[in-house]
């Protein structure tokens, strides 16, 4: 008996797919997509600003340590996690950099009228540059920069009380002990 063997072909392309998912399935956090960007420094960047003709660089993000924050009118978990950064803008003395990504800005500025502004600033990035450069996936997404500038964490999803009290508040606490 012999083997055909444009057979065994689709038998491994299966085994290999089948090695692939269990691999998958082995992820502690299915959420977790790692970043190419932590550790390095937040990207070169001159866009505009929301509200004034003013062009926001790099420049304005170093200094404090920052939560910025990718998000967008079109983006129902922006809205989901916005009572959240309203709270931390309000109450945990972090500053709060927004990115508007890939938005149009006057429903931009009529979203954050209706619904508050946590943001010290807004950087408009309409063609997603900025976003590209930074490896997001889509809105939202919030990255722990610190005092020079460096990217120490991404969290993508909305900022929920959970995520900023297990997560996001612990690297910014570590962040601020200088360790």
């Amino acid at each position: 008996m012999t083997l055909n063997k444009s057979l065994l072909i689709p038998l491994v392309v299966f085994i290999l797919l089948i090695l692939l998912l269990a691999l998958g399935f082995t992820l502690k956090d299915p959420h977790f997509l790692p970043s190419e960007l932590i550790d390095k420094p937040f990207p070169e960047f001159s866009l505009s600003d929301l509200y004034s003709a003013k062009t926001r660089t790099r420049e304005d993000v170093i200094g404090d340590i920052v939560l910025v924050n990718v998000w967008a009118t079109w983006c129902p978990n922006c809205l989901i996690e916005h009572p959240e950064l309203t709270r931390i803008a309000a109450h945990e003395g972090v500053t709060l950099v927004g990115v508007n990504y890939n938005d149009e800005s006057a429903k931009a500025r009529n979203w954050l009228r209706r619904h508050g502004d946590p943001y010290s600033f807004h950087i408009v990035d309409n063609d997603g540059r900025l976003a590209i450069d930074l490896g997001v996936y889509g809105a939202p997404e919030t990255f722990v920069v610190d005092q020079q500038g460096v990217i120490r964490y991404r969290h993508v999803g909305p900022v929920t009380r959970d995520v900023w009290q297990r997560t996001l508040a612990p690297v910014i606490d570590l962040l601020g002990s200088g360790a």
